[in-house]
Order: structure tokens, then C-alpha cells, then sequence
């Protein structure tokens, strides 16, 4: 079993009981959005450490899924443009209060969609439409549409780009400058914020895969979920193998394409990317994010993704639904043939990548709204009181983040959203969160166990048999 956190995060397969006799609000999920949510919890102005208590509930590792594995572009011009504004400005605030161009690789950049031939270099790609105009009015980003009004630019590139051999790209424009896009680290952003929630110590991390969400029998309200320890002190402390009831007043979900898993009516679905970093031959890399449209053949075009890190390449290509959304981040199937492809492609049109070296191979999962009205995200409550959404955010949640966590912080603390107007995102419009999946342990007693106090070494069974202390807010199932 893989140690799930970063280093220097403080976590533990069980709660520390901290969350007694305060508002509890656990937010399951240890993504980008998770963090956010839980960091503007504690900076907003009614929140009260020795009233309120954070649990954050994550399966496997911190930024495991597309935090950790996103290409990290911010840009003015995503969407939904109701909260797009907010967040770009948030993710400048906080490179400016914590130094993120250090911390994070925060930074800003020109961003350009370019077209190029490498066809005559013996490179096969997946066949696309090839209607020109559609391509100068719109790029594709993991395979999501991004729509542009520019007009494309005679052939020659900027004299600053200087890790693009331009010889191979035929035409271009300008999606955005520097004063409209930017970028992050998305890992680094995440794990670093998560580090300033821990330091408010009304934030716990606790790792462990939910598996279900606590309903009130009378009232139909949530009030906790059941979670199963799933790291490596969960073998220390003798907790694998067990399920837990944690109860808690309010419960937001945040994990992305995995919200199914949970909750079966909702409208999300996972779309898989493929990703490689590189760090070029020559380290001086101009800030640019390139969306690129390579022919390869005759009515053949691959699409891959381009952002210059400071200190590498990131590289993505297309989205595939053909594998369903395993059952956790560590799950996920990475086809090294599509990573192989992507190398091939930006070879062809960058000698500096092509006599790099390759960091990392890996894949991630983007949460699609399957909506045909609204592209998402949903935030808000959800039909079943006290159980709130904030996912879906598909290829731009790194960039909407901060301020899903402020409007998260706003419904949790002053019960309406008021910094933007969301009501369009309402997860209570698209699905019924109180269709959940039967629990094979439906039928099965519930056992109580003092779980609160040090984990000593016990040699004998009865021990457990007597250790009848624990609140109600927390019972195991077994």
C-alpha cells in the first residue's frame, strides 16, 4: 500500500476527535477543489476554529487525480464566465500573498493556437475533420471546444517563442496575452494550500475511500458518510479492513469524475487525458501555452497541447472515454502508446523537446457535466439538505478553484452564494442526489469501538469487545 501524502502533510486514517461538539464539515476529496474549498472555509469571516472543525476525506493520495496531472493554464476567456473573472484574480492574490512563482510556478503567458504540416516526417495521426474555417474559429482542449474570435496571423510566429522550430507551422493566432492567461503547478498549488489549511488547525486530513453518504431516517437529511482507511498507518493502527461511520453537519463532495461512484444520478462523467512533462535540451523556456493542429496525412490531424513550465514541458493530447472510471486515482490505466504518440507529434515541430528528456508518463480523469444546457460546474446543495456538490469542472478546474472554494465557503457559512451569480450551476436542477447505490452492508450489525484514544499494541480480541466509549458521531462497520 503506497504512503498517500506529501511530504511534510500531516494525515491519519482516523479521525482525532477534534470535530466534537463543533460544526462539523467534512469535504471529501483531496483535489485542487477540495483544498480550496476547505481553505476559504477557514479564512471566512464567520468562521471560528473552537466552532468549526474541517475533515478532509481522500482515498488514496493528495492531488492524485488531474490536480496532480493537469497542464495548470489559466485563462480569462474559460468558462462559465460567471466565476472565471473571480478565479483568475483569487489565483493572482494568492501568488502575490505567498510568493507562488516560487512555490507553484505561478506565471503569465502568451497563449497561441497554431497549425503545422508534419505529414512528409513519416508521423500518423488520428483522422479529424478538415474544414479550415472551423479551425481558425475554435481549438480543442482535451477535447473540449475553445472557442476564438481572433483572426489568424501571417505565418510567422513570435521571435520570442523560442522552443517551436517554425519552419513547420503554416499559420497562428493569438488565443490570449499576458494580461488574459497564466499558469500554475497544479500539484504544487494544491499541496501547497492544503499546507496552509493544516496550519489553521481546524483542518484534519484524514486518508480513506468514502463508500457511501449517512442519511437521517426521519428527516431524509445528510448527516456524515461511511469510509473505509485505505493508507499505510491504517495498517498501524489496525483500522484497515474496517468501515467507519463519521457523522458531521454539513458534507461537500469534490472528487471529480468520481462522483458517481457516490451519487448515480448525477450528470458527470470521466474523460481521460493523456499527459507527458519533458525537460528540453535548452532550459531557457519562453512562457507559452501552444494549442496546436498538426496534419499528418491526408484528412489526418492529432491535436496536442503544448505549456511551458520553467523548468519543463508539459504535453496532453486528446480525451478518450473508452475506459470506464476505475475506483480510484491510483487505478487509472495509462496506455504508453498514447504518450509514445504525443512525443512523436511535438517532436516534429520542436527539436528542443526532441532531444529532451522525458520526466513523466502518466494519465488523468477530467469531470465532464453530460448536460446538453450547461457545461458545468455544479456548485451548490444538493435536493438532499446538508449534501453539497462542487465538481464537474472539466478541463478548468485548476483555474476555477479559488473561486469555487469562496462560494463553497459563502453557501457552507452565509447559506447563499453572493460574491457570483451561480444559480445556473444549482446541482439541485440536473439530478437526484437521494438515489444511492444499495449497500451490500445494509444488513449487517453496526459494532461500536473506542477508536479515540492511542493506538497501543492489544494481544487480545476481548479488548475490543469492551471498548464501548465512542460517540455517536463515529461507529464502525464491520
Amino acid at each position: 500500500m503506497v504512503d498517500s501524502r506529501p511530504e511534510n502533510v500531516s494525515y491519519s486514517s482516523i479521525p482525532s476527535g477534534r470535530h466534537k461538539g463543533k460544526t462539523h464539515i467534512i469535504i471529501v476529496g483531496a483535489g485542487i477543489i477540495g483544498v480550496c474549498t476547505a481553505f476559504y472555509l477557514t479564512r471566512h469571516s464567520k468562521f471560528d476554529p473552537e466552532k468549526y472543525h474541517i475533515t478532509i476525506l481522500e482515498s488514496k493520495r493528495v492531488a492524485g487525480g488531474a490536480s496532480g496531472k493537469a497542464g495548470g493554464l489559466l485563462a480569462l476567456w474559460a468558462f462559465p464566465q460567471q466565476i472565471v473573472p473571480l478565479s483568475f484574480q483569487l489565483h493572482s492574490d494568492l501568488s502575490e500573498e505567498f510568493g507562488g512563482e516560487d512555490e507553484w510556478g505561478y506565471r503569465r503567458l502568451t497563449t497561441l493556437s497554431v497549425q503545422g504540416d508534419i505529414s512528409g516526417q513519416g508521423i500518423k495521426g488520428k483522422e479529424k475533420s478538415a474544414n479550415t474555417q472551423q479551425r481558425k474559429s475554435a481549438v480543442t482542449k482535451n477535447s473540449i471546444q475553445v472557442k476564438s474570435d481572433l483572426e489568424t496571423e501571417p505565418s510567422t510566429l513570435p521571435e520570442s517563442l523560442n522552443w517551436i522550430d517554425k519552419e513547420f507551422i503554416t499559420e497562428w493566432n493569438q488565443l490570449g496575452n499576458e494580461q488574459t492567461t497564466a499558469q500554475v503547478h497544479p500539484y504544487k498549488f494544491t499541496t501547497y494550500i492544503l499546507k496552509e489549511c493544516l496550519k489553521s488547525e481546524a483542518v484534519e486530513l484524514l486518508i480513506g475511500k468514502v463508500d457511501d453518504i449517512l442519511f437521517d431516517e426521519e428527516t431524509g437529511h445528510c448527516n456524515g458518510v461511511f469510509y473505509s482507511p485505505s493508507s499505510n498507518k491504517a495498517v498501524y493502527d489496525q483500522s484497515i479492513g474496517k468501515k467507519y461511520e463519521l457523522e458531521s453537519d454539513k458534507v461537500i463532495m469534490s472528487i471529480g469524475p468520481w462522483t458517481t461512484k457516490i451519487l448515480p444520478d448525477c450528470p458527470i462523467s470521466g474523460l481521460r487525458a493523456h499527459s507527458i512533462t519533458i525537460k528540453p535540451k535548452e532550459p531557457e523556456i519562453a512562457p507559452f501555452a501552444i494549442f496546436s493542429e498538426l496534419k499528418t496525412g491526408p484528412r489526418k490531424f492529432a491535436s496536442p497541447e503544448m505549456y511551458a513550465r520553467k523548468d519543463e514541458i508539459y504535453v496532453c493530447g486528446e480525451g478518450d472515454t473508452t475506459v470506464p472510471i476505475p475506483e480510484t486515482t491510483d487505478d487509472v490505466e495509462i496506455v504508453s502508446e498514447k504518450c509514445d504518440e504525443l512525443l512523436n507529434y511535438v517532436s516534429c515541430i520542436s527539436s528542443n523537446i526532441r532531444n529532451g528528456k522525458i520526466l513523466k508518463t502518466q494519465a488523468c480523469y477530467l469531470p465532464v457535466v453530460d448536460i446538453p444546457s450547461s457545461s458545468g460546474p455544479l456548485i451548490g446543495e444538493t435536493n438532499v439538505p446538508n449534501l453539497y456538490l462542487a465538481s464537474g469542472h472539466s478541463c478548468w478546474g485548476i483555474n476555477n478553484a479559488p473561486a469555487t472554494g469562496i462560494l463553497m465557503s459563502e453557501l457552507i457559512l452565509d447559506g447563499e452564494a453572493h460574491t457570483c451569480d451561480i444559480s445556473a450551476l444549482d446541482p439541485s436542477l440536473y439530478f437526484d442526489a437521494s438515489l444511492i447505490y444499495d449497500s451490500e452492508n445494509d444488513s449487517e450489525e453496526v459494532e461500536e469501538e473506542d477508536i479515540s484514544g492511542d493506538t497501543e499494541d492489544e494481544d487480545d480480541d476481548e479488548n475490543e469487545e469492551d471498548d464501548n466509549d465512542i460517540t455517536a458521531a463515529f461507529r464502525v462497520r464491520q
